[in-house]
């Protein structure tokens, strides 16, 4: 309600019938036409908020409870979420797109012989079994390699299925002149551990595991890459350089291949991976268009 008083009609406050005076409305702020009829005829100011993020704000209310329009949407989130941790990768599948790209590839598998086991045994998803291990040795070639790709589908198969081509296409793309690049391992039932056994197997001289984000209820599909220099098993995640949250919500494919790289350069520099190599990445820069990054 807008405040108000009474005064007569000699500008006296009146202290009779209101009736014999004016009413004379205070000004503020708020209180004019146009702000009124904004108040009374525009939609929530939060609602365009909504637009700038995937968080879960201006959901509204429906007495003490949420819309059920809400209600619903979080419970998709859910359901997308547990799906993404629970359903297995299509191994077969995966390695079929990635020789379209020209890769070699190989699978293997955890300790952990299935997806319940895997969830309640998070140290049989760091080792290979023993089987997998004895091939991939044998498999090895005396030369190694500079940078093994090792995709493991860790808690969301759904991210590997999504954004481990891509981000594989633009690794290759942009893969120095001078660096020789392994076969890529398909890891299933994994951690990010399992690269360390791997890299050493085949003699790699750094491992990049891309491997499933535990998913949010906003990103059920979010990757992320494990650089590790000299990787054998026994090494701890302070010795390790993270990428994360790789996706088009997030992080492009096209811009963490390029972080990826500038961490692999300055990592063979300085012989190490972990907190003692800081990323500096921040000159790389993606134009408008979304095209590949580059240096500035």
């Amino acid at each position: 309600m807008i405040p108000r008083r009474i005064e007569s009609s000699d500008g006296q406050q009146s202290k009779g019938d209101p009736m014999n005076g004016k009413v004379v409305e205070f000004s503020s702020p708020s209180s004019s036409p146009d702000a009124r009829g904004a108040e009374v005829g525009s939609a929530d100011p939060w609602t365009d908020l909504r637009a700038h993020t995937a968080a879960r704000i201006a959901l509204g209310r429906v007495g003490a409870g949420l819309p059920t329009k809400e209600l619903l949407s979080f419970g998709l989130a859910h359901a997308q979420a547990r799906d993404a941790v629970h359903i297995q990768l299509d191994a077969a599948a995966l390695a079929a797109r990635l020789q379209t790209l020209g890769c070699e590839t190989l699978t293997v598998r955890s300790a952990a012989s299935d997806r319940a086991t895997y969830l309640l045994r998070p140290d049989l998803g760091r080792r290979l079994n023993a089987e997998d291990a004895s091939q991939l040795a044998a498999q090895a070639r005396p030369e190694g390699c500079d940078l093994l790709l090792v995709v493991g589908d860790g808690l969301s198969s759904l991210a590997v299925e999504r954004q481990a081509v891509p981000l594989i296409e633009a690794i290759r793309q942009l893969a120095p002149t001078d660096w020789t690049l392994g076969p890529v391992v398909i890891a299933t039932q994994s951690r990010v551990a399992l690269g360390d056994e791997v890299g050493a197997l085949l003699q790699a001289r750094m491992v990049a595991v891309l491997i499933g984000e535990r998913p949010g209820l906003s990103s059920p599909d979010s990757l992320g890459i494990y650089l590790t220099w000299a990787p054998r098993p026994g090494r701890n995640d302070a010795q390790r350089n993270c990428i994360s949250n790789v996706r088009p919500e997030g992080l492009p494919a096209s811009a963490a291949a390029a972080r990826l790289w500038w961490l692999c350069r300055e990592a063979r520099k300085l012989q190490l991976t972990g907190v003692d190599l800081k990323d500096r990445s921040d000159g790389l820069t993606l134009d408008a268009g979304g095209s590949a990054p580059v240096l500035s």
